[in-house]
């Protein structure tokens, strides 16, 4: 299972770096929640998947699951979902200011 899940997680950061590398602001936007999303499954998978066992200790439980990746991948969630609402506010606002959202044209006429 953590074949499966790591060979997902590859291709979703593939598909990151792709969409990081692209004009637009919507789509980098996109490649950089695609990112934390990619980040999230590999954390997952390097706790060991570990089906219908509990998190905690108690009496009578031998093998357990580890609950340190699952409270990383939480607090990973809530920083990346408030600098995805960053990012979009930040790129509203410039879209709005400068009627565009294509990186080559926000960046300017180089001096020559």
């Amino acid at each position: 299972m953590e074949i499966i899940i790591s060979i997902l997680a590859g291709i979703i950061f593939a598909v990151a770096v792709y969409n990081l590398l692209q004009k637009q602001m919507v789509r980098i936007i996109i490649g950089t929640v695609l990112i934390s999303h990619a980040a999230h499954l590999f954390i997952l998978t390097m706790g060991k998947l570990k089906r219908g066992q509990p998190p905690i200790l108690t009496e009578g439980i031998t093998s357990y699951t580890d609950p340190l990746p699952q409270a990383l991948i939480l607090t990973s969630i809530v920083i990346s979902f408030g600098l995805t609402s960053l990012m979009l506010v930040l790129a509203y606002r410039t879209a709005k200011e400068n009627n565009t959202d294509n990186m080559e044209q926000l960046r300017g006429k180089p001096n020559e």
